[in-house]
């Protein structure tokens, strides 16, 4: 199963990085990865696979909402399908 992982906050040091190890401390393989800075506000969204996880898709998203509050951004972890539902046009 792939999941759609994205970060959203104000930039500061150490956020992919703590975000990756967190995926990797999981046996998460983030597949592609895309992260722009725009006038101070950091945003990236990760395609994710989940199929050797530990977590299942609910305790990933936990853990990771966890992850985000300690470090003052937001992150969100959406199964793939449902967010190409909602992106589809």
């Amino acid at each position: 199963m792939r999941a759609i992982v994205t970060v959203i906050g104000k930039d500061k040091p150490g956020i992919i990085s703590k975000v990756s190890a967190t995926l990797a401390d999981n046996s998460v393989n983030i597949e592609d990865i895309s992260q722009t800075i725009v006038q101070g506000n950091f945003t990236m969204i990760m395609l994710c696979d989940l199929e050797n996880s530990k977590l299942i898709l609910k305790e990933l998203k936990l853990e990771m909402e966890k992850l985000g509050e300690s470090i003052g951004v937001s992150i969100h972890v959406q199964h793939e399908d449902i967010f190409n539902a909602m992106h589809k046009i």
